[in-house]
């Protein structure tokens, strides 16, 4: 049975998760995940992509039933997958927008902290709530998190495993969007739709060259940016880019993603 799907509409790739009740992360939907995440990855008719786990939750966090009878290895192989996963999708070489209703918990949170971009609904609840359960978050909630909201504000989220509403995760940097319930996936769509006719190698080399960036030094950082620079002037993009704005203007070229 698929838990999650890929569905492909004018240039932008849904990625929705469909395990109910809540979307909890289990070994199937894990390796299902990751599956369609590789699919859209490789797709050319797919510009942007939005992560959608429907109108009741976004994605509740680890199915705790499954995780609590693994042993110590067991977990390891587990987890291990888990962050794989999540690795897949935040590599998505083009931008990605999490529309996130409801709950987002643990493994939810991390998944939508992979994104490039959160739009959340008014109803929405996130945090790590690891620490009650006696562990830590393991699939990137100690790590991605501090890096979006800063190292205090992600210790005190995660000492405490309490959640934020909406409009705290907006004013904490943890969303870029506040809308309507009945309207996140539709403001998600919407802005993925504005990259959908851009440049697809200028937009992925721009985030490759921020995130891994971000994991390097200035120096090192520097010299990735100027050789994706460098890389970009082999492509047809480029030469229109150029091109059209010698003859029209800025922000009137056509391109072709090649």
């Amino acid at each position: 049975m698929a838990v999650v799907r890929l569905e492909v509409a004018d240039g932008v790739g849904t990625i929705r998760l469909d395990r109910p009740k809540v979307n909890a992360f289990n070994a199937e939907l894990t390796a299902q995940l990751r599956e369609v995440a590789l699919e859209a990855s490789r797709r050319a008719d797919i510009r942007a992509v939005v992560i959608y786990g429907g109108e009741r939750a976004f994605a509740a966090g680890a199915d705790i039933k499954e995780m609590a009878a693994k042993d110590y290895a067991g977990i390891s192989v587990w987890v291990s997958e888990l962050s794989t996963t999540f690795e897949t999708v935040a590599r998505l070489p083009m931008p990605v927008f999490a529309a996130v209703t409801g709950y987002a918990l643990g493994g939810g949170l991390e998944l939508a902290l992979c994104a490039d971009f959160r739009i959340l609904a008014d109803n929405a609840k996130l945090g790590v709530p690891e620490i009650l359960l006696g562990v830590i978050p393991g699939a990137g909630g100690t790590q991605r998190l501090p890096r979006l909201v800063g190292p205090a504000r992600a210790k005190e989220l995660v000492f405490s495993g309490r959640q934020v509403g909406a409009e705290e995760a907006l004013a904490i940097g943890l969303a870029d969007a506040v809308v309507p319930a009945a309207e996140v996936y539709a403001e998600a769509l919407r802005r993925a739709r504005q990259y959908v006719d851009g440049p697809a190698l200028a937009l992925a080399a721009a985030k490759r060259a921020i995130d891994d960036g971000l994991e390097t030094g200035l120096s090192e950082a520097l010299r990735l940016e100027t050789g994706l620079f460098v890389g970009l002037f082999g492509t047809e993009d480029q030469k229109n880019g150029m091109e059209s704005f010698q003859q029209n203007g800025p922000g009137k070229a056509t391109f072709t993603g090649h």
